[in-house]
């Protein structure tokens, strides 16, 4: 049995062969220490190179930062990829010494949103958008190895509606039911739903476009506008058990006790 844990995986519609591996680009600030600026421009995918980029491509250009820098610049344009891949950027940024700041040029969704909100600081650029869904993998197996799928699915989204929570308030659950409801936000629907702090000016780096057909919603003006809280999904209740059916029954007589079994129920 293999399990397929990730976010939804979306690639560039063309691939951009000259495009380098993600770098930081040192500057200074008015307090003296270094920034350093890097662009989440791509997919998150484990393989990084050409399929997008990886926790240990981010992890290498950390590991080659110096003490001087106080303040980590992640500008994102992004449309999520692979939850643990994600996962790894996001615990990396925060176990690092500078403060981290996360700016949206263009769109941080599915796990580049997870990112995003749990910068120190985040910020949206104008027009820029944000996405939050639940995950979701791929099985080979029996029926006992789908049911442990969704058990899994379930652990993990619960997992990542968590970052939203500690960013924004609110509890797992709500969070849990946007996501479910695969909720879009513009930028000023982000902030006021506390997963950015504020607004940021508009750049003219966000230039990728990325095939969005696998969401429900194709961007922000295809989805509706986001609740302050999604109702959750109901589950609905277990079947009452039917009448066990006499024994010596013909076929016609029987088909008609299970009509008006489920006629009574």
């Amino acid at each position: 049995m293999n399990h397929d844990l990730r976010y939804r995986f979306h690639g560039r519609i063309a691939p951009e062969k000259d495009r380098p591996p993600i770098r930081a680009e040192l500057q200074a600030n008015d307090g003296g220490d270094g920034v350093a600026v890097l662009r989440l421009y791509d997919p998150i995918d484990s393989w990084g190179g050409d399929w997008g980029v990886s926790a240990k491509e981010v992890a290498a250009v950390l590991d080659g930062l110096d003490d001087t820098i106080g303040e980590i610049r992640l500008h994102i344009n992004s449309p999520g990829g692979e939850v643990f891949e994600g996962i790894a950027v996001m615990n990396l940024l925060r176990d690092h010494r500078a403060k981290v700041t996360a700016v949206v040029d263009g769109l941080a969704a599915s796990a580049a949103s997870f990112i995003a909100a749990s910068a120190d600081e985040t910020v949206m650029g104008r027009n820029a958008e944000m996405m939050i869904h639940d995950a979701w993998g791929l099985a080979i197996g029996n029926a006992a190895d789908m049911r442990d799928l969704a058990d899994r699915l379930d652990h993990l989204s619960n997992n990542v509606a968590s970052v939203y929570a500690a960013k924004a308030g609110g509890s797992t659950d709500e969070w849990r039911s946007a996501m479910i409801a695969e909720t879009w936000y513009s930028a000023e629907e982000a902030v006021t739903a506390g997963l950015a702090d504020r607004m940021g000016a508009a750049t003219d780096q966000s230039k990728d476009r990325f095939d969005l057909s696998v969401f429900t919603y194709a961007g922000r003006d295809k989805a509706p506008a986001p609740t302050a809280q999604t109702p959750a999904v109901p589950v609905p209740p277990e079947p009452e058990p039917a009448e066990p059916e006499p024994a010596g029954m013909s076929t016609r007589t029987r088909a008609r006790h299970r009509l008006n079994s489920r006629k009574v129920a």
